[in-house]
């Protein structure tokens, strides 16, 4: 199924790129309506602009219409600034006319939490849809063409020489435009677009943000989104971003639950879980930030950086103390600071005589503000280990035209860490028009380096790889479904379920159903002891409180004991419990305990969950998530991303353990988990024991619960 449309993106590209805009609700008066008609015919002179307003024969000296249908042509796009009650009037009038695109700046929808309201702004989503004239908002403050100067908001602020290469989305309005937009000009961050996209009764964030990948202009999007309206689309968005080589930069609500409950009141949009968003945007190579001057720090740092060829950093400043701490938040942000090489070491003390420290980070003292200071960072920049080089300073204009022209030069990417006053204009205006990435705290620029070298890094893989896909079923695979799902139960025993999941290659422990005592001395006595002997139920999901499960059995005696004992316990703790039996197991030791689980979230589908055994799960919830499928790699980076990855590691003299296995196996669930869509609800492997290195896993219990 084609998730974007080519009639879908015409209408984006006619908000942004109109040639008439009519604007429903003009006024002579300076709230929304005069606001965004004053906005618009800043560009008279490319645009033709149209107010509508039967009260008004002229607005601010431009001839007024009555309604959309008296209007000489049928304009690109239609800003609607009424009362909510007469959007979907316009709307209808504006279709019928001719025209494709529309902004609702018209508030009063779902953010009001009303059920009349909700329903009002689905019938705007249905319009929309059906007729092909597509909308933004409603509940939005428009969007601006910044790189041509058209601005069709209705904010009072816009920005002159603001134009650049990052592409802001913003489900905000008043953030999209108020502090991004104030920030971005004290700072010198270039947009191509800005976008508020309201409540989304049509069109979305990721909608918008398709558009800008095919944008040659646009090289960065940055986001702020508050709930996807499709978690699964936006994957999407992010695989074809990565392909394009464009990332994706997000502000994302809901770490939270006060910023959650925010979320929803203001623009009726459901956040998720946020561990869950957290994994798929580092999955997907998404780069999640915390506020609005991060934000635009790394999206500037993204698209005016080329991909470093090497992951080092070679920093350099006016001080030493500068210098050292800026190294010191480099290195706690996991990057590296190469040691210089004879020759840059050598050629720096050159320079310096008996002043400063040729060293990596450098201390150039009175250096940084003189004519051999470009040889200096010449020096620096060329190392062979060295992909980025950060100036921290605070010179003057030849200061900044020295390291801009060192960046022109260089295949390198150059970055400045500014340590004097923002308000200062001497050398920082020059860096800002030049589009020099400037940080102003040593910790942000090392978090924005590492992001950068992350992004490359994950890019790279992925292009090398691919995503990953999952195999359809084979005819073993249905066949075992086909004859667990006839059972009729919703829920499986754990010998039923680990049929079901070793139907997908995950090994089970060896081991047989008891209808008696007898039986159960005869499997035990195959199996070889010890064993472990539990009740096989699809009604006692928890059979330790059940106290249905006995370990450790060494002999006849206590299997025929413990047998009695956990069907009489079954008995008294669910009487009408299903009871298949008891399952004599063989008891697997020498094997570190994780958890293996797969859940299916309403917005992103099919989700992975890792986790080391035992209180690092119940007490630290010690768990990695992806969603599904997975990769061998990303199956890697799950296990090592749990802080109880360090006993599959020979922790304490203990063997390694077959992290190999472990990881084909969460791929492998991972394949389930994507094939069983719609008919799994859940499953535990819990525990599955990873044996020594070269013994491969066990799963020793398993639940799967199906859907109703």
């Amino acid at each position: 199924m084609t998730t974007w449309t080519d009639a879908q993106m015409a209408s984006i590209d006619k908000m942004l790129n109109p040639s008439s805009i009519a604007i429903v609700g003009a006024s002579p008066r300076m709230q929304y309506g005069g606001r965004m008609l004053a906005a618009v015919l800043k560009a008279k002179d490319r645009i033709r602009v149209y107010p509508v307003n039967p009260r008004y024969e002229e607005i601010q000296d431009t001839r007024c219409y009555p309604s959309v249908t008296d209007l000489p042509e049928a304009p690109d796009l239609v800003g609607i600034v009424v009362p909510y009650n007469r959007v979907l009037d316009v709307l209808r009038e504006s279709h019928q006319k001719g025209t494709r695109a529309a902004i609702v700046i018209s508030a009063g929808f779902s953010e009001r939490g009303v059920d009349d309201r909700r329903d009002l702004q689905a019938q705007l989503g249905a319009f929309a849809r059906e007729s092909g004239l597509r909308i933004c908002g409603p509940n939005c403050l428009g969007l601006a063409n910044v790189k041509d100067d058209i601005w069709a908001s209705s904010s009072s602020r816009g920005a002159d020489g603001l134009s650049g290469s990052v592409g802001l989305v913003c489900q905000s309005g008043a953030s999209a435009f108020g502090p991004f937009l104030v920030r971005a000009v004290d700072s010198g961050v270039g947009f191509s677009y800005i976008v508020s996209t309201g409540n989304e009764a049509d069109l979305d964030f990721t909608d918008f943000a398709r558009y800008l990948l095919d944008d040659d202009s646009t090289k960065v999007i940055a986001g702020f989104v508050e709930g996807f309206k499709d978690g699964r689309k936006f994957v999407e968005l992010a695989k074809l971003a990565a392909q394009r080589g464009k990332p994706i930069v997000l502000i994302k609500i809901g770490r939270s639950d006060l910023g959650s409950r925010a979320a929803r009141s203001h623009t009726a949009a459901l956040t998720g879980e946020d561990s869950l968003y957290d994994a798929m945007i580092e999955q997907y190579g998404v780069i999640r930030v915390q506020d609005y001057d991060e934000l635009l720090e790394v999206s500037q740092l993204l698209a005016n950086t080329p991909r470093p060829v090497k992951p080092g950093i070679a920093v350099v400043s006016h001080s030493g103390g500068v210098s050292s701490l800026t190294a010191d938040m480099c290195g706690q942000a996991g990057l590296d600071l190469p040691i210089l090489s004879d020759r840059a070491r050598d050629g720096i003390n050159g320079i310096l005589k008996d002043f400063g420290w040729a060293a990596n980070p450098a201390d150039v003292t009175g250096f940084a503000n003189s004519e051999s200071f470009p040889e200096i960072m010449d020096y620096m920049i060329n190392e062979p280990e060295v992909g980025t080089l950060v100036v921290a300073s605070a010179g003057a204009d030849a200061q900044a035209e020295q390291v801009i022209a060192q960046r022109d030069s260089s295949e390198k990417g150059v970055v400045f860490l500014w340590t004097g006053s923002r308000g200062a204009t001497a050398g920082l205006d020059k860096l800002k028009e030049a589009r020099i990435p400037t940080f102003y705290v040593p910790n942000r620029l090392a978090s924005g380096l590492s992001s950068l070298l992350r992004y490359h890094s994950w890019r790279d893989r992925r292009l090398a790889d691919g995503f990953a896909e999952a195999p359809a079923m084979d005819a073993q695979q249905e066949r075992a479904l086909a004859e667990l799902r006839g059972l009729g139960s919703q829920s499986l025993s754990e010998h039923q379920s680990k049929q079901l999941i070793n139907a997908w290659g995950v090994p089970v422990t060896r081991e047989s159903l008891a209808a008696s005592a007898d039986e159960a001395v005869e499997a035990a006595g195959g199996l070889g002891y010890p064993v472990a002997l539990k009740v096989d139920s699809p009604d006692l999901l928890h059979k330790t409180e059940a106290g249905v499960v006995r370990l450790g059995l060494s002999d006849q005696a206590q299997v025929r004991s413990a047998y009695a004992e956990v069907m009489s316990n079954a008995s008294r703790h669910a009487p009408d419990a299903t009871v298949n039996g008891a399952l004599v197991q063989e008891m697997v030791s020498g094997g570190v305990e994780v958890i293996v689980g797969v859940s299916y979230d309403a917005q992103l589908g099919p989700v992975l969950l890792f986790g080391t055994g035992g209180v690092m799960v119940e007490v630290y919830n010690d768990v990695a998530l992806r969603l599904c499928p997975i990769d061998f790699q990303e199956a890697r980076d799950m296990v090592l991303g749990v802080k109880g990855a360090k006993l599959l590691q020979g922790f304490r003299g203990q063997p390694a353990a077959d992290v190999g296995a472990l990881c084909d196996t969460l791929v492998r669930v991972s394949h389930m988990a994507v094939n069983l869509e719609g008919t799994l609800a859940e499953l535990d492997i819990n525990p599955l024991m990873v044996l020594p290195a070269g013994q491969g896993v066990k799963a020793a219990d398993a639940l799967v619960v199906f859907r109703d």
